[in-house]
Protein backbone atom coordinates (compact mmCIF):
# COMPACT_ATOMS: atom_id res chain seq x y z
CA UNK A 1 0.00 0.00 0.00
CA UNK A 2 1.72 3.35 -0.75
CA UNK A 3 2.08 5.60 2.13
CA UNK A 4 1.47 9.38 2.24
CA UNK A 5 4.23 11.34 0.64
CA UNK A 6 5.11 8.84 -1.88
CA UNK A 7 3.84 9.04 -5.64
CA UNK A 8 0.60 7.54 -6.54
CA UNK A 9 0.73 4.45 -8.42
CA UNK A 10 -0.17 5.57 -11.99
CA UNK A 11 -2.82 4.00 -13.79
CA UNK A 12 -5.42 4.25 -16.97
CA UNK A 13 -8.60 2.43 -16.80
CA UNK A 14 -12.10 2.37 -18.85
CA UNK A 15 -15.52 3.66 -17.82
CA UNK A 16 -18.34 3.17 -18.13
CA UNK A 17 -18.72 4.98 -21.35
CA UNK A 18 -15.42 3.30 -22.67
CA UNK A 19 -13.58 5.97 -22.53
CA UNK A 20 -9.93 5.87 -20.66
CA UNK A 21 -9.02 7.95 -17.54
CA UNK A 22 -5.14 7.95 -16.47
CA UNK A 23 -4.39 9.31 -13.21
CA UNK A 24 -1.33 10.96 -14.09
CA UNK A 25 -3.57 12.88 -15.97
CA UNK A 26 -4.70 15.07 -13.19
CA UNK A 27 -1.85 16.21 -12.42
CA UNK A 28 -2.56 19.99 -10.97
CA UNK A 29 -5.72 18.79 -9.39
CA UNK A 30 -6.52 16.45 -6.50
CA UNK A 31 -8.23 13.07 -6.94
CA UNK A 32 -10.09 10.75 -4.13
CA UNK A 33 -9.33 7.22 -5.75
CA UNK A 34 -11.90 5.00 -3.97
CA UNK A 35 -11.97 1.21 -4.31
CA UNK A 36 -15.04 -1.06 -3.48
CA UNK A 37 -16.05 -4.39 -3.83
CA UNK A 38 -18.91 -4.36 -5.87
CA UNK A 39 -21.39 -2.51 -8.11
CA UNK A 40 -24.76 -2.15 -7.01
CA UNK A 41 -24.30 -4.10 -3.30
CA UNK A 42 -25.53 -2.49 0.07
CA UNK A 43 -22.41 -0.99 1.68
CA UNK A 44 -21.23 0.08 -2.05
CA UNK A 45 -24.28 1.62 -3.12
CA UNK A 46 -24.07 3.70 0.46
CA UNK A 47 -20.23 4.62 0.05
CA UNK A 48 -21.04 5.78 -3.52
CA UNK A 49 -24.24 8.04 -2.84
CA UNK A 50 -22.28 9.25 -0.15
CA UNK A 51 -19.74 10.52 -2.57
CA UNK A 52 -22.55 11.32 -4.93
CA UNK A 53 -24.43 13.68 -2.31
CA UNK A 54 -21.49 15.42 -1.48
CA UNK A 55 -20.18 16.21 -5.16
CA UNK A 56 -20.68 19.96 -5.21
CA UNK A 57 -17.95 20.45 -1.99
CA UNK A 58 -15.58 17.79 -3.62
CA UNK A 59 -15.68 19.62 -7.09
CA UNK A 60 -15.57 23.29 -5.36
CA UNK A 61 -12.24 21.95 -3.86
CA UNK A 62 -11.39 21.47 -7.07
CA UNK A 63 -10.96 17.21 -6.46
CA UNK A 64 -12.81 14.79 -8.80
CA UNK A 65 -13.71 11.38 -7.33
CA UNK A 66 -12.95 8.01 -9.05
CA UNK A 67 -14.02 4.89 -7.58
CA UNK A 68 -12.73 1.32 -8.96
CA UNK A 69 -14.16 -2.08 -8.86
CA UNK A 70 -13.36 -5.21 -10.62
CA UNK A 71 -16.44 -5.22 -12.66
CA UNK A 72 -16.27 -4.09 -16.31
CA UNK A 73 -18.32 -1.00 -18.22
CA UNK A 74 -21.40 -2.38 -18.41
CA UNK A 75 -22.36 -2.83 -14.30
CA UNK A 76 -20.38 0.47 -13.99
CA UNK A 77 -23.11 2.34 -16.57
CA UNK A 78 -26.18 0.75 -14.92
CA UNK A 79 -25.08 1.37 -11.21
CA UNK A 80 -24.26 5.24 -12.68
CA UNK A 81 -27.98 5.50 -13.94
CA UNK A 82 -29.82 3.71 -11.27
CA UNK A 83 -27.99 5.90 -8.68
CA UNK A 84 -27.73 9.28 -10.49
CA UNK A 85 -23.81 8.84 -9.78
CA UNK A 86 -21.74 12.62 -11.49
CA UNK A 87 -18.55 10.77 -10.78
CA UNK A 88 -16.23 8.05 -12.58
CA UNK A 89 -16.43 4.90 -11.81
CA UNK A 90 -13.37 2.55 -13.29
CA UNK A 91 -13.62 -1.05 -14.69
CA UNK A 92 -10.30 -2.85 -12.82
CA UNK A 93 -11.42 -6.15 -13.95
CA UNK A 94 -7.67 -7.88 -13.33
CA UNK A 95 -7.41 -6.08 -10.15
CA UNK A 96 -3.88 -4.62 -11.06
CA UNK A 97 -4.51 -1.68 -10.04
CA UNK A 98 -6.01 -2.79 -7.03
CA UNK A 99 -3.10 -4.98 -6.53
CA UNK A 100 -0.44 -1.88 -6.94
CA UNK A 101 -2.60 0.29 -4.08
CA UNK A 102 -2.38 -2.60 -1.61
CA UNK A 103 -6.30 -2.79 -2.22
CA UNK A 104 -6.46 -6.77 -3.01
CA UNK A 105 -5.89 -9.64 -0.80
CA UNK A 106 -7.60 -11.99 1.45
CA UNK A 107 -10.88 -10.90 3.30
CA UNK A 108 -13.30 -13.24 5.41
CA UNK A 109 -16.89 -13.37 5.28
CA UNK A 110 -19.39 -15.32 7.18
CA UNK A 111 -16.45 -18.19 7.57
CA UNK A 112 -15.52 -17.96 4.24
CA UNK A 113 -12.15 -16.90 3.00
CA UNK A 114 -11.45 -15.37 -0.74
CA UNK A 115 -9.46 -12.88 -2.44
CA UNK A 116 -11.17 -9.49 -3.16
CA UNK A 117 -11.37 -5.54 -2.70
CA UNK A 118 -10.39 -4.49 0.94
CA UNK A 119 -12.60 -1.23 0.81
CA UNK A 120 -9.82 1.59 0.74
CA UNK A 121 -9.16 5.23 -0.29
CA UNK A 122 -6.80 7.71 -1.41
CA UNK A 123 -6.31 11.29 -1.53
CA UNK A 124 -4.13 12.01 -4.64
CA UNK A 125 -2.66 15.40 -4.61
CA UNK A 126 -2.11 18.04 -7.35
CA UNK A 127 2.01 16.69 -7.38
CA UNK A 128 0.38 13.07 -8.11
CA UNK A 129 1.34 11.81 -4.43
CA UNK A 130 -0.05 10.27 -1.83
CA UNK A 131 -1.69 13.19 0.76
CA UNK A 132 -4.28 10.32 2.99
CA UNK A 133 -4.48 6.87 3.20
CA UNK A 134 -7.81 5.04 4.58
CA UNK A 135 -6.88 1.23 4.44
CA UNK A 136 -9.96 0.17 6.02
CA UNK A 137 -12.74 2.20 5.36
CA UNK A 138 -16.26 2.08 7.28
CA UNK A 139 -18.50 3.80 4.79
CA UNK A 140 -21.13 5.41 6.53
CA UNK A 141 -19.10 9.24 7.22
CA UNK A 142 -16.38 8.27 5.50
CA UNK A 143 -17.15 10.34 2.21
CA UNK A 144 -17.25 13.62 4.44
CA UNK A 145 -14.22 12.12 6.30
CA UNK A 146 -12.73 12.43 2.87
CA UNK A 147 -13.89 15.73 2.61
CA UNK A 148 -12.25 17.06 5.81
CA UNK A 149 -8.96 15.28 5.53
CA UNK A 150 -8.93 17.57 1.76
CA UNK A 151 -9.89 20.47 3.48
CA UNK A 152 -6.97 20.23 5.90
CA UNK A 153 -4.38 19.10 2.93
CA UNK A 154 -5.42 22.08 1.01
CA UNK A 155 -4.75 24.77 3.88
CA UNK A 156 -1.64 23.28 4.48
CA UNK A 157 -0.33 23.77 0.93
CA UNK A 158 -1.33 27.52 1.30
Amino acid sequence: MPNVGELAPDFELRDDNGGTHKLSARRGHFTVVYFYPADDTPGCTTEACSFRDNHSEFAAADAEVWGLSPQGPESKAAFRAKYGLPFTLLADEDHAVADSYGAWGEKTNYGKTYEGIIRSSFLVDPDGKIAKVWPKVKVEGHAVEVLGALSEVRAAQR
